[in-house]
This record gives structure tokens, sequence and C-alpha cells, in this order.
């Protein structure tokens, strides 16, 4: 296994760390909340504010910190093999639809990024999803067949600028990538400029629906108005049961500088190999960036260090020697049907609304979010509404057994760590820098030792729902196998949907 160093951070927010903003300190009101400062939220409160509305937006942590601060950063209508599978379960409609939908996102981008001046090393690319496996190039010819008869530029191909033979990609040109948090930190200050108001460190807990809608913040100050919208990438807000619907998964990131001449131009991804996904960035010393992804796997159910070791195995195996500069993991939620959710928060909703579900295409989705809420909270209804729309049934129903399939993983962890025994042994068994699950008298106890020899202790259920948590080595964070929550060796929220902190516990 290849040695791995890097500093344990994502490449974006390093080199794009921001100001810090304050928190929410006094009760206000405005024509529209965002929950959710990523990609989706920020691009949702940007569209909301050129239509004249008041906007704020409420975030737990950082601004673009999250999800879209630990993304590969690809802007791209190209998602692996979607097309095929949505001409099939939506038909030749829904597949153009969200082809459309995905490439005005791209549109949009680049013509904020021309009209405000952005620097965000935009970079025009084609997309490239491949194959190494000759059994697989009808899928792909389907793919490419599929994607063209939506209206996209893709073709089927052999030849790459990757330092591998393959046995066949598809190829769409015009696609983009960027520096996403030079981008979203931009468009926050030029939000700032034209009246938005934007608060971090300020996590959301309460929402009264109504006529006005009210939120309430962890601190105790409330926020009211007209609209609503829940963008915290799984919703803090669940009065649909999205979360049945919604599966989470992390994936792992590394970086390398290469020279110049060895670099890829194009943005690639294959589905084999549990997942790998390639792009190179401008770096320093005239050099690119190269940034490695993959190992997609439950969280709290996989041992990161040991993937991590993989990724960058294949890395080496594929590129020659490589010094490793950063390393981080990615989280992002599948909707059981691929397509993400987006619009009312529930069946009842008149105010309130969810962007969720994105697939691991969250820069794509993030802008159309924004787009199509903004143009829903103002009475319109997009062509691509219905496709997107969180009360559809139907296609739950067509893909039923991806639904069930979720739901059998749920309730493995949800019962079946309730009925299992502990295996944390004993609170002196942990080493520095790891940590268990085990019993500590009455109490199921998340047990870990920081590399001084500290111990942490907390509960070991997540207060999203109740599941056990497991332990990250790798990050150092205690993860929920059923809905995602994380949270630090304290208990503090990492990520929700929990926006409760896991109770500390005495060893």
């Amino acid at each position: 296994m290849s040695e791995h160093t890097g500093t344990q951070a994502s490449y974006w927010i390093e080199t794009a760390p921001g100001e810090p903003r304050p928190a929410l300190t006094e009760d206000i009101r405005v024509d529209v909340a965002v929950v959710g400062a990523g990609m989706a939220g920020l691009s949702t409160a940007w569209e909301v504010a050129q239509s004249g509305r008041s906007v704020a937006v409420l975030e737990a942590d950082r601004l673009a910190a999250g999800v879209t601060g630990h993304t590969t950063a690809k802007l791209t209508a190209l998602h692996t093999l979607v097309y095929e599978r949505l001409r099939r379960t939506r038909g030749p409609d829904g597949a153009e639809l969200y082809g459309r939908s995905q490439s005005e996102a791209i549109r949009r981008a680049a013509e904020l990024v021309d009209d405000l001046g952005i620097d965000c090393d935009w970079e025009e690319a084609p997309a490239y999803t491949y194959t190494q496996d000759h059994d697989r190039v009808p899928e792909l010819r389907a793919e490419a067949d599929a994607a063209r008869e939506a209206g996209l530029p893709a073709e089927f191909v052999t030849d790459t600028d990757l330092p591998f033979p393959v046995a066949g990609a598809v190829r769409m040109a015009g696609q983009a990538q960027f520096h996403p948090r030079r981008y979203l930190l931009a468009l926050a200050e030029e939000l700032t400029r034209r009246g938005g108001r934007l608060y971090e460190g300020t996590r959301v807990v309460g929402l009264h629906e109504g006529e006005p809608c009210r939120l309430s913040t962890e601190e105790g100050r409330t926020v009211t108005a007209r609209d609503v919208v829940v963008a915290t990438h799984y919703p803090v807000f669940d009065r649909a049961l999205l979360f049945a619907r919604l599966s989470p998964r992390r994936e792992l990131v590394l970086t390398a500088p290469i020279d110049t001449g060895r670099a890829p131009r194009g943005m690639y991804i294959t589905p084999e190999e549990n997942t790998r996904s390639l792009r190179t960035a401008p770096y320093r010393d005239g050099r690119r960036l190269l940034v490695v992804t993959g190992e997609h796997f439950t969280p709290g159910t996989a041992d990161p260090e040991e993937r991590f070791g993989r990724l960058a195995d294949w890395a080496t195996a594929h590129f020659g020697p490589l010094d490793f500069a950063h390393r981080w993991a990615t989280q992002d939620n599948d909707s059981t049907d691929t397509v993400p959710l987006v619009g009312p928060l529930h069946a009842a909703s008149r105010h309130t609304y969810v962007a969720t579900g994105f697939g691991g295409w969250g820069l794509s989705g993030g802008v159309m979010a924004g787009l199509l809420l903004s143009a829903l909270i103002d009475g319109g209804q997009p062509p691509w509404a219905k496709l997107y729309d969180p009360r559809r049934v139907a296609s739950v129903l067509r893909e039923g057994p991806a639904f069930l399939k979720h739901q059998v993983k749920v309730a493995r962890h949800f019962v079946g760590d309730r009925l299992a025994p502990l295996a944390g042994g004993s609170v002196d068994d942990i080493a520095p820098g790891d940590g268990a699950v085990t019993r500590v008298g009455a109490h199921v106890c998340a047990v870990s030792r920081d590399t001084s020899g500290h111990l942490h202790a907390v509960s070991a259920r997540c207060t999203h729902l109740g599941c056990l948590v497991a332990f990250n080595r790798a990050e150092q964070a205690w993860e929920c196998p059923c809905h995602g929550s994380r949270f630090d060796a304290e208990g503090r929220v990492l990520q929700g949907p929990a926006t409760r902190p896991l109770q500390p516990r005495d060893v």
C-alpha cells in the first residue's frame, strides 16, 4: 500500500479561507430565509434577491465550508450514467428536462462569473464517463445515445487524454471546472452589498410553518419570513419523511501536484473500482493539481485509512510517483430514484421548500435549485419543476427496489445495533487516535482517545433517530450509518440531519 502524506484539509478551503461573518444575535424579519450556505443555499439566496425580495442566509458553520467546500468541483451535466436510466424511468421527455435544467445551471454560473468578474479559476473542459471493461461498452454507447437524444453534446469515443487505455467513454463538450469556494465567497460578498444578510455560526433548530413562517436558532433567536428554503444538504426538517428516500455516502479525495504535460485536460469519472473520479486544477509553479476522488462508503461502516491507501495506490499506479498534498472526505445523498428533490417541503407546504438528494452532482444541481426555487417562490413554474418535485409518488413506486434496499440497510442498523452485543471492549483498550462504542454502566457510550491520550465520552445514540454511531479514525469523528449525521469527539454536530449534540458521558 502506498504511503500517504498530505494536509488533512480541503484545498478549496485552504486556498480561500474567507473572512468570518457574525452569528445572528437578534430577531429579524425578511421575505425569504435560507437555511444552509452551500451551493444550493447561496444560489437560491442570490436568485431570490434579484427579484427584489429581502433574504437572510443562516449557516450553522462557515459559508461554503460543508459539502460544497469539499467537492471535486466539476460543473457538468454529464452525471456518470444517468440519461439512459432516466429515459427508461421518466421517458425521453424526463431525460430531456433533466439535461436542459443542468445545462441551464452551467450557463447561469458562467454568466455570473463573467458579469461579476469572479476570479475562481474557471475553465471550460470536456467531461467523460469512461470504462475499462469491454463488456460495458454497450452500456456507455446507450448512455451517449440517451444524452444526445436529450439534446446534449454527447458522443461515444475511445480516445481520451488519460495516461491509460479505456474501452470507451461518453464525452460531453462545453462543461466547466472551477474553484467553488472562491466562486461562492464572491457571490456572498456581492449579495451582502446588495442588501442580503448572511450569518455564520447560526444553527437553526426549529421551524414553524405558517403565514408567516418562523425559524428558531440554537441561541434562541427568531427569524420571521414569508418563505423558508431548507438547503442543508440532508434536510434538518423532514416533515415528508424524505430520510426514507435519501441514502448518504462518503467519498475520499486526494490531491497531488503534477507537471502540466502529464495532466489530463478533461474531467473523468467511472463507476468501476468503487468509483474513480479525477480532474486537474491550476496550481503554483506552473503545475496542475491532480484531484482524485473515489472509494465511496456509507458513513460509519468502513475504515477510511485503508480506503485512502487504495485511492493513493490507484493514483500512483496510473500517474507514477506522487507527492500527495491534501486529503479530505466529502458526503453526498443519493435519492432512491436518481433525481434530486427540489421543491415544496411536503404535500401541504405553501411557503417551505427543500433542496436535497444531488447524488454527488451538487454544483450544477445547486445552481439549478436556486433557479427553480426562486421561480417557485415568485409563483412561476419552470418546465422541469415536476421532474424534481419532492412530492412525486410515481417515481418512488417505479424505483421500489432501490427504496426497499435503502430501508433494509437502515433497519439493519436501527434494529440490529440494539440486539447485537457491543464489540467495543474496555475503555482502557482504546488506543490514542482511536474510538469505540462500549457499555459503561447503564449507558452505551461513544468513547475516543485523542493523540495526547485524553478520553472523550459521549452518548452513542445519534440524536436524529437513535442509531448507534461509529468512529472514523481518519477524520476523528463519530458517524451515523443510518442517515449520515456526524459529530466531533466531544459530541458537537459536524453534519446533519441531527441538530442536537451527543450528550456527554462520565467514564
